[in-house]
């Protein structure tokens, strides 16, 4: 199993930054792609940014050209700027890991870090 815990939430005025941080421990070597979900108060759980092993990205078009996922692989570690916020990016961020081996596939999340953009 792969552990995930998350950091960098808060509160920050919009047009303002914060980056947020998911270290990853346990079998880190199943690990296919990270990536970042949110889930505002009485929504759907979404897709923010995925980064794959072979490095390539994927983001939510309310976020391009806004936020940006990075990953460090010898820390295990996958990070999100989030520039230029919105308050409509409130929510509660997840850090993801989709693990796949030759018995199964399956997605490992953190705890969550709540992210609030005042206006």
């Amino acid at each position: 199993q792969v552990q995930l815990v998350e950091s960098g939430g808060g509160l920050v005025q919009a047009g303002g930054s914060l980056r947020l941080s998911c270290a990853a421990s346990g079998k880190t070597s199943s690990i296919n792609a990270m990536g970042w979900y949110r889930q505002a108060p009485g929504k759907q759980r979404e897709l923010v940014a995925v980064i794959r092993n072979g490095g390539s990205t994927n983001y939510a078009d309310s976020v391009k050209g806004r936020f940006t996922i990075s990953r460090d692989n010898a820390k295990n570690t996958v990070y999100l700027q989030m520039n230029s916020l919105k308050p409509e990016d409130t929510a509660v961020y997840y850090c993801n890991a989709r693990i796949v081996t030759f018995l199964y596939e399956r997605d490992d999340w953190g705890q969550g870090t709540q992210v609030t953009v005042s206006s």
